[in-house]
């Protein structure tokens, strides 16, 4: 049996870049007085595999996990169990000079890139400051390797002297790709890159992805809630429900066939033009569960028209029932 999660990555160079071995992020749930009275699961045993120099989207509705996993990856929070591995290198506990000196290689897009630019700082100081801290060159280097980067983002060399609220929120984005490129990093999470950006925009920032993924040899991790954008930038994706990745395969056999019920609802809602939501296949209905008060067994099963009694005994495993594509369903074990 393959391993769907280590599969090659689509330009062929292979090799686990990043390694997600169980991992876990529960945040405590408190009452009035301080105490705490359970846990939100926001992460529960997800273990995948990222291949060098592949695109891996992480799909899935809101509050099912996909950006408290890019910043667990990252650092950002401390995960509660499980190992996260990048290059060979176990950093799940890393101390702060150790995490500082892997921001190079590893890097996180926010969602909103506007307010992880100090409005205070001209783009030139906001580009200019990675360099300052995490290398040793001096002022006429620092300059020109920021030039070459906004080059490389497809920005004039005037942007150095604007404020972020002088410039676009395409152009906000684009700096934002800047400024940790400016280090070189191997892997890069891009989390929810081309949210509230018109369709022209966003095609050329998905175009600037790519073109910047083979210029710089870069590895993406690519969170987003837009299917459409998942299909056309990725080589595999995970299908994420409350915590837990319930499918996981190569973007075509995910898209073109399906397995998991909550997989074949989320795909059936992708409007198609001159036709919009497609509602005779679309029988999602209702909200996920209370992630603090979690179902038993399957955590779809409350909204799964297929469920049977079976699916409350057990958390199903990720299984890969089909060569290069994994599902977590009792039920699709037969086909």
């Amino acid at each position: 049996m393959n391993r769907v999660s280590g599969a090659t990555g689509a330009n062929g160079s292979g090799g686990d870049l990043l390694r997600i071995e169980g991992l876990k992020k529960y945040f405590p749930i408190r009452n009035a007085w301080k105490r705490r009275i359970g846990w939100l699961r926001a992460l529960d045993d997800v273990s995948l595999t990222v291949a060098k120099g592949e695109i891996l989207g992480v799909v899935g509705e809101s509050g099912c996990g996909k950006s408290t996993l890019g910043k667990t990856v990252m650092g950002i929070h401390r995960p509660s169990g499980g190992r996260v591995v990048f290059e060979g290198n176990d950093i799940t506990d890393t101390t702060p000079y150790e995490a500082r000196s892997l921001r190079r290689d590893l890097q996180y897009t926010y969602q909103d890139p506007g307010a992880s630019l100090d409005p205070r700082w001209k783009i030139g100081r906001s580009l200019d400051e990675p360099l300052v801290i995490h290398t040793n060159l001096d002022r006429a280097a620092r300059r020109a390797a920021v030039r070459g980067i906004l080059e490389a983002v497809g920005l004039p060399e005037g942007h150095l002297d604007l404020y972020p609220h002088e410039i676009s929120g395409g152009q906000q984005r684009r700096v934002g790709l800047a400024r940790i490129l400016t280090l070189q990093p191997t892997l890069v999470v891009l989390d929810e890159p081309t949210s509230g950006l018109d369709v022209s925009v966003q095609a050329t920032i998905l175009n600037l992805f790519l073109d910047l993924q083979k210029q710089f040899d870069l590895t993406y991790v690519f969170i987003s809630h837009d299917l459409a954008v998942v299909r056309m930038i990725c080589d595999r994706v995970a299908v994420m429900y409350l915590g837990k990745v319930v499918e996981l395969g190569r973007t075509e056999q995910v898209f073109d066939r399906p397995r998991h019920p909550y997989t074949q609802s989320l795909l059936a809602a992708i409007p198609q033009i001159g036709k919009g939501r497609i509602t005779e296949t679309f029988w999602l209905e209702g909200e996920p569960p209370d992630p603090g008060n979690l179902p038993s067994g399957c955590r779809f099963r409350t909204r799964c028209p297929r469920a049977e009694p079976r699916c409350a005994d057990a958390v199903p495993p990720l299984v890969e029932h089909v060569a290069g594509q994994a599902d977590a369903c009792l039920l699709s074990a037969g086909g």
